[in-house]
């Protein structure tokens, strides 16, 4: 009974920890997306790029 018990609660804390780092995941991306960016630009008709 006692070892029932204790592999559903491992099995739940377990998807519990996967969702929390799916989640994670998305909200880096979605904040990511949110911000500008600033990369490095290139003159007209140059190759090497100018910061």
């Amino acid at each position: 009974m006692f070892t029932t018990v204790a592999t559903w609660v491992g099995a739940l804390l377990g998807i519990a920890i996967l969702i929390a780092m799916a989640v994670g995941a998305v909200a880096i991306d979605f904040d990511a997306l949110r911000k500008p960016r600033k990369g490095i630009r290139r003159r007209k008709n140059s190759t090497t790029p100018s910061g």
